[in-house]
């Protein structure tokens, strides 16, 4: 279990939460450039080098009404990203409308007058991927990825809610939505930290500055949200003018000009809109909080304002605090984690928005270790970093983890990260599409002392430090004065729901589909006999390379849970030729990344580097493998991280609900019947040998494959793996086997579990029982596509019902939990703490209806199949995904264009097809529910639903 901070990092990462809507040809490389020769880890490629292979070629144009439009042309599958960005975020809304941005960005997905079902609906329809809507502090965007002939109609659904969409917000509409971003809300604030990030913005900006309160808004705003607050706000901020049209990928900027010409054009301008300009505040003198939450341990960390993003130092910021405590070499990490020993996790970042942003430092004191300790050796090493500047090779390391991360990740035209996304947000917030390549530029030339000048310029300042202790929040919680719910329609004015259509637009046919063409998978052995599954992509020139094991936590012998994460944790933290520092720097060095993790049923080493440097990062790899020093004091280091990431797993609400269920539904026994992370007590009691056992029996050439995934050929790739895997032998210790056994029975009736969690604003419902559901039945995929109608996509019944109707939860869903041994059944709802029994209510009722009586209607189907069909061409776009689906297919036993077949299985789905692969895998009647809340505010609700209800305590 690897653990960058145990604490740190997840509250610093709050600083750039954004808020969502939902739960789930032209290379940019010459292809043709050699591998690097290099032989040792001292000779990666040229940073500049890297940075030439940076490249996002593109052409703009505006329409008469003012709407930008960039067309970036990657011909490599048959998809389009199409990106919409409005100029507009939460530091544009002014006092008493907080939260309007953000509830805005919901309603545009509840339907427009010539599209007003749910959007989720006509995405689907299309087969659309990485399809989702975030608000934050400055802009407002929609994204979607599509197959190509479904772009027409991605446009048109776009431009409806740009041009036509007053029509359709109704007062339904927004009583439920404004119930549902409420309850997302709470969803944010249950969480063990959820807290800090409206005290840091309210210190570092106090009102009334633009940026003083969060995009989720105040409860009680969002209460007062009248029909005509939000339809001005519409008519002000959504029109073209303040809008950029982003797409990228199987299209040319003739075939984009003539389609956004065609359905964007005739929409009129708006409002002229003139973003809120914002200082960068600075405090009076030091501010020190303390807070209390469900902690495992005491986190102190430090913030100032600092600039945003258009600043000439923000990449010198960037890296200083990459190198204060960003990287896995970082100061921070060196000294209070690895050589002191005071810490247990470590952040630090620049989080930069278009006016102002924060820089963060922080520390999550190891447990037994006074607080003040920390706080006081935090202090001095970020006084002499600023003091003392970064050295050359600090800043050259930092730089180069950034390109390489930048050049891997602009192999997604969509997505969060992807290159409709880099440009569009470079245009919408720094007047340039190529704002991502200034700032290569800038980093390519950036020297020790333009970092040093930054700091000491930002760092200096007065700072809010806010210690984040074990205990009991203080205070209340902010509540809404209303819920919105199914039941206000009957109380609703006439017409209230009622859509009117200014001008019909028909929705475009979509005339053809696309076809998945999944790599071509080719099979060979090492010289030492192990095999190795390749499939070139060429996209980007990197190599992603799995070496995967048959482990996973299955292997952890019951009275020794914990032991394949706590084994897994120590192999990059020393070998026997270089200690955790060594290898960070290195690996940084390189820019690659090298991940060493677990699954329930396999252990594995995953690298991600560019080709330029295969070779020496093959070299870090296999010292990290083969060679782990699992030395007495790196152990017990990353023993007490594990203990404390398992103390905060147990007042965290969904890990609760998890460790719960799990040994219910498989039994305490079974290898999947206990938490990843193991128990305090079962950590503690692990030894030098029990991790040294693990590595000798689970982590050896005769029990492993390698996946690859590269832009390299097999014969390259091959020749690169037997140089430094070739003469990898297994030990003579006999290999590890797995005992599954009889699990648990699946429960005659149904009870409920009640997990009292205090002051919880929210209840988690997790709902389970394993089937006997096969994965590698043919079957399995229609069980798959049955449970799409009940739970498995945001349309599904469950979501629906409990999210779209009545407002009760951000977010439902119903899914398999898939192991190599056995297919649990999971449903999972967090729920506002006063509607947990009528939610649970819902769930069980909506279950058991969908078992008996109402299947798989004619509709769903339809929808599900055409979905599944049209999402295959994105869901395999980057290289990544292929290589998970490779090493599924090997798990699984399936052939190589396993997902190519997938098409046809998917066109012969019958209803009956359907209703009978779910109704043989579950029973509404034989569920566990766990519910995780607020007893005394919880169980009274519960025992109403005529089912068995144990109480236990949190922890036990």
């Amino acid at each position: 279990m690897k653990m960058k901070s145990v604490l740190a990092a997840g509250v610093a990462s709050l600083v750039l939460a954004a808020c969502t809507t939902t739960p789930n040809g032209q290379s940019m490389a010459n292809a043709s450039a050699p591998v690097a020769e290099a032989g040792t880890l001292d000779e990666p490629a040229a940073l500049a080098t890297l940075i030439d292979e940076v490249q996002i070629p593109y052409e703009k144009f505006t329409l008469d009404n003012g709407l930008d439009v960039i067309v970036h042309t990657d011909k490599k599958a048959p998809i389009v990203a199409l990106a919409v960005w409005y100029n507009v975020g939460s530091k544009d809304e002014p006092k008493g409308q907080t939260g309007f941005a953000h509830l805005f960005e919901h309603l545009m997905f509840n339907g427009s007058e010539n599209a007003p079902e749910d959007y989720f609906q006509y995405l689907q329809e299309m087969g659309a991927t990485d399809y989702n809507g975030t608000t934050n502090f400055d802009r407002t965007n929609y994204f979607q990825t599509v197959p190509k002939p479904a772009l027409e109609r991605a446009l048109w659904l776009e431009s409806d809610r740009m041009g036509y969409l007053l029509g359709a917000i109704t007062q339904e509409k927004l009583d439920n939505q404004r119930g549902v971003v409420q309850n997302e809300k709470r969803q944010g604030d249950n969480q063990p930290g959820g807290l800090v990030f409206y005290e840091i913005v309210k210190t570092l900006f106090p009102a009334p500055h633009p940026y003083d309160h969060t995009p989720i808004g105040s409860m009680a705003d969002l209460d007062q949200a009248s029909m005509a607050d939000v339809q001005n706000w519409f008519r002000d901020n959504y029109g073209p003018n303040n809008a950029t049209v982003v797409l990228a990928g199987d299209v040319t900027a003739a075939e984009a000009r003539t389609l956004v010409e065609k359905y964007f054009g005739p929409i009129s301008r708006g409002p002229v809109n003139d973003p809120a300009q914002a200082n960068v505040p600075e405090l009076a003198q030091d501010v020190r909080t303390v807070m209390k939450d469900q902690v495992a341990a005491t986190n102190i960390s430090k913030y100032w304002s600092a600039p945003g993003i258009t600043d000439r130092e923000l990449t010198a910021l960037t890296v200083g605090t990459q190198i204060l405590g960003g990287l896995s070499s970082s100061r921070l990490d060196k000294t209070l984690v690895r050589d002191e020993q005071l810490a247990v996790g470590v952040s630090a970042g620049n989080y930069s928005w278009q006016r102002v942003g924060v820089l963060n430092v922080g520390a999550t004191a190891r447990p037994g270790v006074d607080p003040a300790v920390v706080e006081a050796r935090l202090n001095e090493l970020v006084a002499q970093f600023i003091a003392e500047g970064p050295t050359e090779d600090e800043v050259r390391r930092a730089a180069t983890s950034t390109v390489s991360q930048t050049i891997r990740g602009l192999e997604q035209v969509g997505g969060f990260g992807g290159k409709a996304v880099t440009l569009a947000s470079g245009e919408v917030l720094a007047a340039d599409p190529d704002f991502y390549a200034r700032q290569l530029e800038i980093l390519a030339t950036l020297t020790p002392r333009e970092v040093q000048s930054a700091m000491q310029r930002w760092m200096t300042r007065p700072a809010l430090t806010l210690v984040l202790e074990p205990g009991e929040r203080e205070g209340e919680y902010e509540e809404a004065a209303s819920v919105a719910s199914a039941t206000a329609a009957t109380d609703e004015a006439p017409g209230a729901s009622e859509i009117t259509v200014t001008k019909e637009r028909p929705k475009p046919p979509i005339a053809t589909t696309a076809t998945l063409d999944f790599p071509d998978v080719q099979h060979t052995r090492l010289a030492n006999g192990m095999e190795l599954h390749y499939a070139m992509r060429d996209a980007v020139p990197a190599t992603y390379i799995t070496m995967s094991f048959d482990a996973g936590t299955a292997s952890d012998p019951v009275d020794k849970r914990g032991l394949e994460a706590l084994a897994l944790g120590l192999f990059d933290e020393g070998t026997t030729t270089m200690d955790s520092q060594e290898i960070a720097e290195a690996s940084e060095r390189l820019g690659a990344s090298i991940s060493v993790g677990g699954g329930f049923d396999r252990s594995s080493f995953t690298l991600s580097t560019l080709s330029a440097n295969l070779t020496p990062s093959l070299e870090l790899m296999s010292d990290i493998v083969r060679n782990p020093a699992f030395a007495p004091a790196e152990i017990e280091r990353v023993r007490a991280q594990q203990i404390t990431g398992i103390e905060q797993e147990l007042r965290t609400p969904q890990s609760i609900a998890a460790r719960t269920l799990a040994p219910i539904i498989y039994g305490e026994d079974s290898p999947y019947g206990g938490a990843d992370s193991g128990t305090v007590a079962s950590v503690t009691a692990l030894t030098r040998d029990d991790i040294t056992g693990f590595k000798d029996r689970w982590i050896r050439p005769d029990n492993g494959q390698i996946f690859v995934v590269s832009d390299r050929p097999i014969g390259e790739i091959t020749a690169a793996l037997n140089k430094v895997f070739g003469d990898w032998q297994a030990p003579t210790v006999a290999k590890g086997t797995k005992s599954f056994g009889d699990m648990a029975a699946v429960p005659e009736k149904a009870r409920i579990v009640l997990v009292n969690r205090p002051n919880s604003p929210q209840s988690f419902i997790l709902g389970g029982q394993r089937t006997p559901v096969d994965a590698r039945d043919e079957t399995y995929v229609d069980f798959l596509n049955g449970n799409n109608a009940l739970g498995g996509n945001f349309l599904a019944r469950l979501n629906m019902n409990l999210r779209e109707t009545k407002g009760w939860s951000y977010g439902v869903s119903g899914f398999p939990q898939t192991r190599e041994k056995a297919v649990a059944y999971n449903i999972a709802a967090p729920v506002q703490a006063d509607r947990t029994g009528d939610a649970l209510a819902e769930l069980i009722r909506e279950t058991g209806e969908f078992l008996d009586t109402r299947g798989v209607s004619e509709a769903e189907l339809d929808r599900i199949v055409t979905a599944e069909i049209g999402e295959l061409p994105g869901q395999f776009e980057t290289s990544g995904a292929v290589l998970g689906a490779m090493q599924n297919n090997a798990m699984y036993g399936r052939p190589d264009n396993y997902y190519e077949l997938l098409a046809d299985r998917y066109r012969s789905q019958t209803r009956s097809s359907l209703d009978e692969a779910v109704r043989a895998a579950i029973d509404a009647d034989r569920f566990v529910w766990v519910v995780v809340g607020d007893a005394t505010v919880v169980e009274p609700q519960l025992e109403k639903l005529g089912l068995d209800v144990e109480v236990v305590q949190m922890g036990q």
